[in-house]
């Protein structure tokens, strides 16, 4: 079984960025939501690496998460939102490609 090490740490980076917004800002939703969809990612990554094409949760968590830290960086233009949208937005994108590739066949 191979891990996917860039789903865990994307998850570690989604956490992450909920208790900095916590620390800085006080801001108790975001620290639940960073750790909500943080866990969620991690979830996804350890279903994608016992199962390469079971993408569906980690591509729900950051599809979501593209969205609504997409807007809130749009509104805001602070950092945070903008690095969370910004991985979310290449998960979903690293995501699809799984999605799309071939099977090869033995």
């Amino acid at each position: 079984m191979e891990y996917d090490w860039l789903g865990f740490g994307y998850a570690a980076l989604v956490a992450a960025g909920g208790v900095v917004g916590y620390a800085k800002a006080g801001s108790v939703p975001s620290l639940a939501a960073g750790l909500v969809f943080g866990g969620l990612a991690g979830l996804g990554a350890y279903q994608q690496s016992k199962d390469p094409k079971n993408v569906w949760l980690s591509l729900v968590a950051s599809g979501t998460l593209s969205a609504v830290m997409g807007m809130r960086f749009y509104n805001s233009k602070k950092a945070m939102p903008g690095i969370i949208a910004g991985a979310s937005l290449l998960m979903v994108g690293r995501l699809g490609m799984q999605m799309m590739e071939k099977p090869l066949k033995p």
